[in-house]
């Protein structure tokens, strides 16, 4: 099946093959059904954090401490836009905690040796907290041509993209011909702005948090250190894993 035009100058371009979001930032991501993306993105996306008591305004993230890509958290209550619940959050030694929990916090602070503060953003989710843009995208034709380059298959969970999109046709990186133009997912619409810069986060396995450089390295040699890209939210509205996705042509 090949991209087709249809009314209105909308290009059927693949569709969404799975939505995750952050519940509590630097931990897992959850992958969800359906959602709605709200106007500072996916709904709850990174509304819970652990800032630096060293340094104010700045988060705890897995670049200082690795071992948060092991903590998983997700959200059990049903979504309202004016209130984001708590999350639940299983530890990789075990322990399950609320969001809250004291022994959630001495346990970051053992593993960091940092003093933390939480935080909760109750309905609006900042920029800063959700990295630089609203989302990011990635795309299936892209992966499987870094697992070419790389020679090992890769975990598209590195990434800690929001919506990984399956496209008709599978051409690497098209994602960079999007610049500008809109994309129209599920009853959202979205423009993409730029590429996304990585960092070590990527190397890291997130099954066992073991360290690979060289990941890191084939897109810094093959991509000047790019993969996925950055959108903003135009629109708001529900979406759904198998929605089509469209691409605008103004």
């Amino acid at each position: 099946m090949k991209t087709s035009v249809e009314g209105d100058g909308k290009m059927l371009i693949g569709e969404i093959k799975e939505i995750i979001r952050h519940p509590v930032k630097s931990f897992r991501g959850q992958s969800v059904k359906r959602t709605i993306i709200e106007s500072y993105g996916l709904y709850g996306d990174r509304s819970h954090a652990f800032q630096d008591a060293s340094e104010p305004g700045k988060f705890l993230t897995a670049t200082q401490l690795p071992p948060m890509l092991l903590y998983s958290a997700e959200f059990t209550d049903s979504e309202e836009s004016s209130k984001i619940p708590s999350p639940k959050i299983k530890s990789p030694f075990g322990k399950i905690y609320e969001w809250g929990d004291l022994g959630l916090q001495d346990e970051l602070e053992s593993l960091s040796g940092k003093k933390t503060s939480p935080i909760k953003y109750s309905s609006m989710v900042p920029l800063g907290a959700i990295e630089e843009e609203h989302l990011l995208l990635t795309t299936d034709a892209s992966l499987t041509r870094l697992e070419e380059l790389w020679g090992e298959k890769v975990d598209h969970r590195r990434f800690r993209s929001n919506i990984h999109i399956s496209l008709i046709d599978k051409i690497p990186y098209i994602e960079d011909t999007w610049f500008g133009k809109k994309l129209v997912l599920g009853e959202a619409e979205l423009e993409i702005k730029r590429h996304c810069e990585r960092c070590t986060i990527i190397a890291m396995d997130p099954t066992n948090n073991s360290l690979d450089l060289t990941l890191l390295k084939t897109i810094v040699e093959t991509r000047n250190n790019y993969f996925g890209v950055y959108a903003s939210v135009l629109k708001k509205g529900a979406i759904q894993t198998g929605d089509k996705i469209f691409l605008l042509d103004k």
